[in-house]
């Protein structure tokens, strides 16, 4: 009889003991996002069902129409960190300003910033959808966390990682030590150690990007795309479009079979559409732990100066021979 899977609780713990200093609080921290994945995937299920799908007809900071399930989850994220006593602030792509929780301050040591729902576009229609969760670390004791201090580069992540609701509900981390990723077993309510230490191929075979905006792009990257499509043997070309409309959805299965994921900067919009502290950065150390890499087109992600917290940036991800592909032929070298 084979041996059954780790469930996340356990692996937490196994991992916290080869770090003898630790308390505990990050741990806990990893199994409230499990938490949160739990409740919005039965969410998610009977969304059709229980009248929460479609917009409310508000927008929110970005300018984007907001979902019933964007704001639900959002909430959902809110009510499960408020009270933990594990985070002190909490930022979101769906908020204009962080929540700072002095209820939980100054015992909690970290910060959390989120995309509640990746991919809201797909929720009418059955598609699927993530959220994704960057974990900044704050230990001040003598004065509440403020905006500024969440404003920060990639490389000073402590942990990150997403959620994925599709066929099944998995969440995939990374906090130093590899990419784990584990599967939502719903009739024992645990997540189950499905993928240890993922690790990312040096080339793929499928590229995923919106092709309706390629009047929009670069001559670079439009010779990139070209590029992928032409026909050659030797290196694997044409590639595979896979285009879910959802970042998680897509840059997951890259994560698993390689290849590379695209939403560059346009001729008229070069800061790009995707959020640098929400989307890209925490994708961006995800990958890179995995041994891809993630790039603007011309700057490494995770060494890109944060400036605002809604700042945008162009996203090119995944396998590391791809995206440098693509690097070149964005700067002219190829």
């Amino acid at each position: 009889m084979g041996q059954f899977p780790l469930n996340l609780s356990r692996f937490i713990i196994q991992n916290q003991a080869a770090h003898p200093g630790a308390t505990g609080e990050f741990s806990s921290l990893l199994t409230q996002i499990g938490l949160v994945g739990k409740l919005i995937a039965q969410d998610l299920r009977r969304a059709g069902l229980i009248n929460i799908l479609g917009t409310t007809g508000a927008t929110n900071v970005q300018g984007e129409t907001v979902k019933k399930l964007d704001e639900i989850a959002n909430d959902t994220f809110l009510k499960v960190f408020q009270r933990s006593g594990l985070v002190s602030a909490l930022a979101s792509e769906e908020m204009e300003r962080p929540v700072i929780l002095p209820e939980n301050w100054p015992h909690g040591k970290y910060m959390l910033l989120f995309d509640p729902l990746d991919g809201s576009s797909n929720t009418d229609c059955n598609m699927p959808l993530g959220a994704i969760f960057s974990v900044l670390r704050y230990e001040k004791a003598d004065r509440l966390p403020t905006e500024d201090v969440m404003i920060r580069k990639g490389v000073e992540q402590v942990a990150a990682g997403y959620l994925l609701y599709g066929s099944s509900t998995m969440l995939v981390y990374t906090a130093g030590s590899g990419v784990h990723g584990f599967t939502l077993e719903p009739g024992i309510g645990e997540y189950l150690l499905s993928h240890e230490q993922i690790k990312i191929p040096a080339r793929g075979k499928v590229y995923a990007a919106n092709e309706g905006n390629y009047h929009k792009w670069t001559p670079g990257m439009k010779k990139y795309f070209d590029y992928v499509k032409g026909s050659d043997k030797a290196t694997g070309r044409p590639y595979s479009a896979r285009y879910s409309g959802c970042l998680v959805a897509d840059v997951h299965r890259i994560l698993l079979g390689g290849g590379i994921y695209l939403y560059p900067g346009e001729v008229d919009k070069p800061e790009g559409k995707l959020r640098l502290l929400y989307e890209a950065n925490p994708l961006a150390l995800v990958v890179e732990r995995a041994g891809g890499k993630a790039s603007t087109g011309t700057t490494r992600i995770l060494d890109v100066e944060a400036k605002t917290l809604h700042q945008r940036v162009p996203l090119i991800i995944g396998s590391p021979a791809d995206v440098e592909s693509a690097e070149a032929h964005l700067q002219g070298r190829a």
